[in-house]
């Protein structure tokens, strides 16, 4: 099977299995395991910040980063069809008690002309704004990249008005890789970022939030809250670190993948595609006269599988486990579908 319904669906390279099997453990929560210690110092240096905590999923780290930023109450500014808002299961208001205010964006980028606008005045009819969350890229949109120049503006906005802001970063090092922008630079306007192991860079379980020393001492106590302590993570931390260390880099395949799906079907009777949104792993196509299930279950049929998103919406995700001569037998196998 080719899988392409999501990058999460990839597995350990044997070389980090036996970096696994190997790693020395600890008790995470009392401070102990050393492979956890060293993945938060690598990933927090890498980021250019002063800590990190490790964490068992992006939805987690998100939603800890919320509660640490806000008091019950409070409003949060993001974009409409954000992952913290769409896919975290009401998290911010069953976790944090935070009301979300949610801007329209183009691709999932949205202006700090917007954030200044949509921001309420202090008066004890409204919530009180608290927090702006960006996601990059952004997983509605098709992996579309929040270009660091509108970030930098939006910062500028959430300094003047005493707000935090928070990356929601599951596909960050997707953004670092195709812009050429260091992780450094891309961090630094940042409060906090949630940045994700086990999608592109292959890990098998696991997210950062990563911060100042400050913040991430109060995301330590909601994690504990939250469920997320975690006793001897070194095992799989050993997964992330060497994800880190030699994963990263290699994100252009996938890139290069997703390019040569989107132009291979995209001149395809039956098929729409915007190309020019194909911007990192993920490949968003609509087959207007078909229902999106049914092709899906067909390219299953055929060993492609993919995800409807939609009705007639599907979407595939290229990743470490499908080599670029796989991508003729994935074209192939659309263009036999679509054509029935």
């Amino acid at each position: 099977m080719i899988d392409l319904r999501s990058d999460t669906v990839t597995q350990p390279t044997d070389d980090m299995r036996r970096v696994m099997a190997q790693a020395p453990v600890g008790d995470d929560v009392l401070g102990d395991d050393p492979t956890v210690n060293a993945l938060e110092a690598f990933v927090a240096d890498l980021l250019g910040k002063e800590a990190a905590v490790y964490m068992p999923s992006g939805t987690m780290t998100n939603q800890v980063a919320l509660r640490s930023h806000t008091q019950p109450g409070d409003e949060i500014v993001l974009e409409a069809e954000a992952h913290i808002y769409y896919y975290e299961g009401g998290g911010p208001a069953a976790l944090s008690g935070v009301s979300c205010r949610l801007l329209p964006g183009g691709g999932g980028v949205f202006s700090a002309k917007a954030v200044e606008a949509t921001l309420r005045p202090s008066d004890p009819h409204f919530p009180k704004p608290q927090l702006v969350c960006v996601e990059n890229t952004h997983n509605r949109s098709g992996g579309r990249i929040f270009p660091l120049e509108t970030i930098q503006e939006i910062a500028q906005v959430c300094q003047r008005r005493d707000l935090a802001l928070h990356m929601d970063g599951a596909r960050f090092w997707n953004a670092c890789v195709a812009t050429g922008i260091s992780e450094v630079d891309y961090a630094a306007p940042f409060d906090t970022l949630s940045v994700c192991f086990s999608k592109g860079l292959g890990a098998p379980v696991g997210s950062a939030l990563v911060g100042s020393a400050g913040n991430i001492a109060i995301a330590r106590r909601f994690r504990k809250m939250f469920g997320g302590g975690m006793r001897q993570a070194g095992m799989i931390a050993a997964g992330a670190l060497y994800a880190l260390r030699h994963h990263r880099e290699r994100l252009a395949e996938d890139h290069e993948n997703a390019q040569t799906l989107a132009a291979g079907i995209a001149n395809m009777e039956g098929i729409s595609i915007d190309s020019a949104s194909v911007e990192t792993n993920i490949v968003n196509f609509e087959v207007p006269s078909q229902s999106a299930e049914a092709v899906a279950k067909d390219l299953a049929q055929l060993g492609v599988a993919v995800l409807a998103t939609g009705p007639h919406k599907i979407r595939a995700v290229t990743n470490l486990m499908v080599t670029r001569e796989a991508m003729k037998d994935v074209i192939d196998a659309i263009a036999k579908v679509t054509s029935l």
